[in-house]
């Protein structure tokens, strides 16, 4: 069933360490034009304890997308992408890998992990808001995201 077409939200984790960076996200996500609720996280070990309902996260909701950067504190995103891919229970949620890297080694990397998608971050606030509103726009109005 489509989350759209049941009016549920669509659940989406955000794994950021930046709080602008996670700030501008939600505040752009809230402007949708689809329900959605958008959980965040600031570390990598955070993001798989809350994506396996471990520790504070016990009562998580399982998230239909989760928009991952790269450069975190203690276990980075290129660990959470290849653990969450390596996990029958996870590995179908689409990831959308958004962060600063444009390093090529990254990209080629983040897809051999099969990320779902690669966006670098703008340095700009109006062109990273835009980027947003893109992705916003692509996997909230346009994609259908698995249901389980």
């Amino acid at each position: 069933m489509n989350r759209r077409l049941d009016c549920r939200p669509i659940e989406i984790l955000l794994v950021e360490d930046s709080p602008s960076d996670a700030n501008l996200t939600i505040r752009e996500f809230g402007r949708a034009k689809i329900a959605n609720n958008i959980h965040w996280v600031e570390d990598g070990e955070s993001a798989m304890n809350y994506l396996r309902c471990q520790e504070e996260f016990a009562n998580a909701v399982r998230p239909d997308l989760i928009l991952l950067d790269l450069n975190l504190p203690g276990m980075d995103g290129r660990e959470v992408l290849a653990e969450v891919k390596a996990d029958a229970s996870l590995k179908q949620i689409p990831v959308v890998v958004l962060t600063t890297s444009a390093d090529e080694e990254d990209v080629l990397r983040s897809y051999n992990l099969n990320a779902n998608c690669y966006v670098t971050k703008p340095i700009d606030i109006h062109q990273f808001i835009h980027v947003v509103q893109l992705i916003n726009e692509f996997w909230l109005a346009a994609v259908k995201l698995p249901v389980e």
